[in-house]
């Protein structure tokens, strides 16, 4: 078996006193799509920063292409970063620069092409998404979900080994989002990348995954295969996959309305 091209070894992360993960272990395969799934406040979105270098963790190591990015020098850092994507959940689209010329930006930072050869990558990368003819649009004038899109051709701008994505299909309607859905699908058949995608939507990660994680309050409660995952018997993953309401959330909005109360 070929070496993972991520490797997550006892991650902790920890903001002040609290610690929102608890020494994950696991990997990502080359040419998978490892999707992670979990409830609001799971620890999913913390995890997706970690990997990709935004959030430093408080202990333990990830590994990116066999690179310990937790301990490695800025300029190794740049050249890391120059071979994954990442599509924010909003998109993240500069408002003051055309679509085009966000997907033109790293490849202006980081290549010395020529503008006219960037000028049809970027036609490129747009026709792959969908978009084709955008390229003079503002951000503004787009959907939501044409805002997904242009934020993947960015994220494919330098043709990466990994591609990340953050909630790709949030707040879009259900025929909107199988399009996203059969995007990413599409954009993994075309450059054999490896991906992982954070998500809350079932869904979709029953549908593009290769392997799922389902995390639960900063832990692993569940990794494998779709199949395996979905017949799963611990009782938290139930309790997420089933769609059953937390009766310690509803603990705590007991407690704080008897507090409220009693300051009235």
């Amino acid at each position: 078996m070929s070496a993972p091209v991520i490797a997550a070894n006892d991650l902790r992360v920890r903001f002040g006193e609290r610690e929102i993960l608890h020494g994950l272990t696991f990997e990502v395969r080359q040419k998978e799509t490892l999707v992670v799934i979990g409830g609001s406040g799971s620890g999913k979105s913390t995890l997706l920063r970690t990997l990709v270098g935004l959030e430093r963790p408080s202990a333990g190591q990830v590994h990116i292409n066999g690179t310990d990015i937790t301990t490695a020098p800025t300029r190794v850092m740049d050249d890391i970063r120059k071979k994954i994507g990442l599509a924010f959940q909003g998109g993240a689209l500069i408002g003051s620069l055309t679509v085009g010329e966000n997907i033109a930006l790293p490849l202006l930072e980081h290549t010395t092409l020529a503008p006219s050869t960037i000028e049809v990558m970027v036609r490129i990368k747009l026709e792959q998404v969908g978009l084709s003819g955008f390229e003079h649009y503002s951000p503004s004038q787009l959907s939501g979900g044409m805002k997904k899109r242009a934020a993947f051709a960015r994220a494919m701008a330098l043709d990466p080994e990994i591609l990340f994505f953050d909630e790709p299909s949030a707040g879009l309607d259900p025929i909107t989002a199988a399009g996203i859905d059969d995007l990413i699908l599409s954009l993994k058949k075309a450059y054999a990348v490896s991906m992982v995608v954070v998500t809350h939507e079932l869904a979709s990660a029953y549908l593009i995954a290769d392997r799922m994680i389902l995390i639960d309050r900063g832990n692993i409660a569940a990794m494998g295969p779709v199949e395996e995952v979905k017949n799963s018997r611990h009782p938290r993953v139930r309790q997420f996959l089933d769609r059953i309401a937390d009766s310690t959330q509803d603990d705590d909005v007991d407690h704080l309305r008897m507090f409220t109360e009693g300051l009235r």
